[in-house]
């Protein structure tokens, strides 16, 4: 009797998106860092469940095929862009991570109608960018930078006049009107900086519920108009969406006090360059300090700023410290792991498209080994870390973890081709769960953006 009739027919896999249950070629799944090189701090929590590689990137057309047909999961910065159009393109994607807390390069809805998990970094950075927008807010005011540079430059003071010229504009801080847009963690922080500074602080933010200005004895006015007719500096702390592309652009500098401060740590696209140019050049804004800007990286020699003057820029770096970055990057490995071991989306912490995510989906990943319907209902991803075989023993799921794990020393490859290229995947499906991440309203902006 031959014996092939005699063994069972495999299962057959709808053609979901996600790994095969048996891939022979694929031991672990496979994580990429789409815009960068270095894995350093990823490797050390993701390498007893992932393979992690890198691609350093700018767009999808450089990334590799086989990350194409095989990544599971990718952490991106905020230098690549992922349209509806790029995300097809990515045949077993389940989770993106971005490493930061902006989400404006990614298009999350057509994620989340691909069944893929977006997930961002909200919490870090936040000292670093109210700091940040504090040394640029008494910058403005007491214009530091620009007295230092005139000392570099051989300007001599060498009386009271001279300081006079050089210092016009200074301004005195107490009891001036401090106008935060977006009250969100990093517009709290620089809210209770600024009270020690004696500020005035008021805030615009309509996605919060009312009794949060008691709680921070902060006043709150309900439109946008009022912030900017009563604030002598606006800084701007809300993220970016299509609701508000230009926020401030030139209907709203004329609502602006004559004279005031502008203050943009969140998002480029939030201010309208060639509006912000004419305003400074005519001296309805005294001075304007920017961490960011919608053409990055910022080239002093072009657009409408080249010639603009009171002008800071920094080069999108207010969320940088070698604390901060380390955490960032813990935070979304960490991310990454949760949705390699647990269920999509059910054990993210921080998905912002859990509402787009299409209706009765179920949510475990299945990694090699074989599949059953009792690992997936246990959400151990298809047995990969459980036992596989009878009589083996099962793989204990680590915990997840903000601190790299104590094993070997960290390494990362780069995303190059196999010898023999493993064939798409299937999975099922992810579950959906209620919205309540609003990412589109209130997430912080900062960082890395």
């Amino acid at each position: 009797m031959d014996k092939r009739k005699m063994m069972p027919k495999r299962q057959r896999i709808d053609n979901l998106r996600g790994p095969i249950a048996n891939g022979p070629m694929q031991t672990r799944p496979l994580v990429a860092l789409l815009d960068g090189r270095d894995c350093s701090i990823e490797m050390p929590i993701l390498k007893d469940v992932a393979t992690v590689a890198f691609c350093d990137a700018q767009s999808t057309s450089e990334i590799h095929e086989k990350v194409l047909n095989e990544a599971v999961g990718a952490l991106m910065w905020h230098t690549i862009i992922l349209t509806k159009e790029d995300l097809e393109k990515f045949k077993t994607l389940r989770v993106i991570v971005r490493i930061g807390s902006g989400v404006d390069n990614i298009d999350v809805k057509a994620a989340g109608d691909l069944g893929i998990a977006v997930c961002n970094v909200p919490g870090y950075g936040v000292e670093e960018v109210a700091d940040t927008t504090m040394c640029l807010i008494l910058n403005l005011y007491r214009r530091t930078y620009w007295l230092a540079n005139a000392v570099r430059e051989g300007k001599k003071f060498t009386g009271p006049e001279q300081v006079r010229d050089a210092a016009q504009g200074c301004a005195r801080i107490r009891g001036d009107t401090l106008g935060i847009v977006g009250l969100g963690r990093i517009g709290s922080a620089v809210a209770l900086r600024a009270k020690a500074f004696g500020f005035n602080v008021i805030f615009y933010d309509p996605y919060l519920p009312d009794g949060i200005e008691k709680s921070l004895g902060l006043t709150r006015v309900y439109t946008l108009q009022d912030l900017l007719f009563q604030s002598d500096c606006v800084s701007l702390h809300c993220t970016l969406n299509e609701h508000n592309h230009h926020l401030i652009n030139d209907y709203t500098i004329k609502q602006m006090r004559p004279g005031a401060f502008l203050v943009n740590t969140a998002r480029g696209g939030l201010v309208d360059d060639e509006a912000l140019a004419n305003a400074l050049k005519q001296g309805r804004i005294r001075c304007a300090g920017l961490d960011v800007h919608e053409n990055e990286p910022y080239n002093v020699f072009q657009g409408p700023l080249k010639e603009a003057p009171n002008l800071i820029c920094t080069p999108h770096a207010a969320y940088y410290s070698e604390a901060s970055c380390t955490e960032l990057r813990e935070m979304a490995a960490s991310e990454i792991r949760r949705a390699i071991v647990g269920r999509i989306p059910d054990c993210l912490r921080n998905c912002v498209n859990k509402e787009y995510f299409p209706a009765g989906t179920v949510s475990a990943y299945p990694g090699p080994g074989p599949t059953s319907a009792a690992a997936t209902a246990d959400g151990m991803n298809g047995g990969y870390y459980a036992a596989s075989t009878p009589g083996s023993l099962p793989v204990q799921q680590a915990h997840s973890t903000t601190t790299p794990h104590d094993s070997s020393t960290p390494h990362s490859v780069p995303a190059i081709p196999p010898a023999q290229p493993t064939p798409p995947h299937s999975m099922p499906p992810l579950s959906t769960s209620d919205p309540t991440n609003h990412h589109s309203q209130k997430p912080e902006s900062s960082e890395v953006h």
